[in-house]
């Protein structure tokens, strides 16, 4: 689940929290930074449980109904169709989630029950919803896209729902569209025969990437005063102090990934920095880091120091 791109952006805010602390401890911020990783996992499965909490207080709704004297003709005949889903059926009773769940205490919905009821309101205002719910004994893809389209029209994209993660985890933030896009692959792909190992997705690709993280972070801490000397007179109309500190920490991960990560191209290192710089620095900070990384690029491979491994990591 977790992308090359993502680990750098955790990294970088990483040594900026380090760099911006009175007594900067590197064991200790490297363990944030690792916690920060892992709570991508839980905000995964939260997204999970929500669908499932949003059937249950449907589900509440219909006992709710019946038990009126005047009921209207709408909750007489309340459908049953989105508490039948089938997908839900299979996400709700994985054993591995349920437990996750219950070791990492992410109940949360049980205390903050009224997101999921602003939630389930929104869903039943929808066209796709009403329409879903006049369908008798659907298919198991009938349900699975229902599902993919509450997810994506409904959950993602509300306001409310951002503010309450944000709130709850400043980390969450950075990690949204990525579990969103995790969720919405998932929910489209899912069947009775990979839910298993479908559900709940390793964090890394594999342990190279975990790897990859721990180094980065070590080698910008560790390796500060040598990165600035490389930066040291390419920037004629600067000074070190006049740079903005998020992007001379964007150039050291640069100049970092050019020097001691030689399975890494050197092109994929300056485009997912020119990418976050757009995101997280200041707007004309991409060109900036371009120049600077060129020009370091070109003295590294005249001097011998860029050391690439590999077919096309230039």
């Amino acid at each position: 689940m977790l992308t090359r791109r993502h680990i750098r952006v955790k990294v970088l805010q990483s040594v900026y929290a380090l760099r911006q602390s009175n007594n900067p401890d590197l064991e200790k911020q490297e363990k944030f930074l690792f916690y920060s990783i892992d709570q991508m996992l839980d905000l995964y499965a939260l997204s999970l449980q929500l669908l499932i909490e949003m059937r249950n207080a449907d589900r509440k709704f219909l006992v709710t109904s019946q038990q009126k004297h005047l009921a209207t003709s709408e909750e007489k005949n309340f459908s049953t169709t989105f508490l039948d889903n089938k997908v839900l059926d299979l996400i709700e009773q994985h054993e591995d989630l349920a437990n996750y769940i219950e070791n990492k205490k992410l109940n949360y919905w049980k205390l903050d029950g009224e997101y999921v009821t602003i939630l389930l309101k929104e869903l039943r205002a929808q066209d796709f919803y009403k329409e879903y719910i006049q369908k008798t004994n659907t298919s198991f893809k009938e349900d699975q896209d229902f599902l993919v389209g509450l997810f994506k029209k409904v959950v993602a994209p509300n306001d409310k729902y951002y503010e309450y993660l944000e709130d709850k985890r400043l980390t969450w933030i950075d990690d949204f569209p990525i579990v969103n896009t995790a969720m919405s692959k998932m929910l489209a792909k899912i069947t009775e025969k990979n839910v298993r190992t479908l559900l709940l997705p390793e964090l890394y690709k594999n342990e190279d990437d975990k790897e990859y993280a721990k180094q980065l972070f070590r080698k910008v801490i560790l390796n500060d005063t040598a990165l600035g000397a490389e930066i040291e007179g390419k920037t004629p109309n600067w000074d070190q102090e006049r740079i903005a500190e998020m992007d001379m920490i964007i150039l050291k991960m640069g100049i970092s990934e050019f020097l001691h990560f030689p399975s890494i191209p050197v092109r994929a290192t300056i485009n997912e920095y020119l990418e976050i710089a757009k995101e997280y620095s200041t707007p004309k900070s991409s060109i900036f880091i371009n120049g600077i990384l060129d020009k370091l690029v070109k003295e590294f491979e005249t001097s011998k120091k860029l050391n690439k491994i590999g077919r096309g990591l230039r």
